[in-house]
């Protein structure tokens, strides 16, 4: 352990970027407003993950850069979305804007799950990775069926939406569980 996660309060860094998941996923609204902002999850997920990296070309320095990147694209996404017009390039641009902020979302999940997985395979051998894997193909895959129902006339109806939040919260969930495995505390 290092002398930051020995503090009282501080998260390990799998907690932050299972929280940070959690915070750009999960949508708490009041007055219209999305209370958990995602720019501000996927940096919890970018300074979780930075702790874990040991060099900017491995698994999490790759998901980290993800991760900073959807704090921009997200950010852009949220500014779009706020401004409300009848411009049809402004609307078109939101559109756009909230398309790439969701695949870039699904990447980003990739490649967290991957680097996660890859350093628990490569130190020892963990019961939970076939149901993380599993979970983020359910997370995946249910979100590419989401984003088809907005733009097919196919309408997957409500099953889809409840299936993946339980994937999602249940990736969330695994993820945090594993937080404590030696071989994902961190380095900085």
């Amino acid at each position: 352990m290092t002398g930051d996660d020995d503090l009282p309060g501080s998260l390990r860094p799998v907690t932050k970027i299972a929280a940070g998941i959690g915070f750009a996923f999960a949508h708490f609204h009041v007055n219209g407003f999305d209370l958990l902002i995602d720019p501000v999850g996927w940096f919890m997920c970018a300074a979780g993950l930075a702790q874990l990296r040991r060099s900017p070309t491995d698994p999490f320095g790759r998901a980290g850069t993800a991760a900073v990147t959807m704090v921009c694209v997200s950010l852009v996404a949220l500014l779009a979305e706020g401004a409300r017009t009848s411009s049809m390039l402004e609307s078109s641009l939101a559109r756009l804007s909230g398309f790439a902020d969701t695949v870039g979302a699904l990447i980003t999940v990739w490649l967290i799950v991957d680097a996660v997985l890859r350093r628990i395979r490569s130190s020892e051998a963990h019961a939970k990775l076939t149901l993380i894997d599993v979970l983020r193909w359910l997370m995946v895959g249910l979100s590419v069926l989401g984003l088809m129902d907005g733009y097919r006339p196919v309408d997957f109806g409500a099953e889809v939406g409840v299936a993946w939040f339980a994937a999602t919260a249940a990736l969330v969930i695994t993820l945090y569980s594993v937080g404590d495995r030696p071989c994902l505390v961190g380095y900085g």
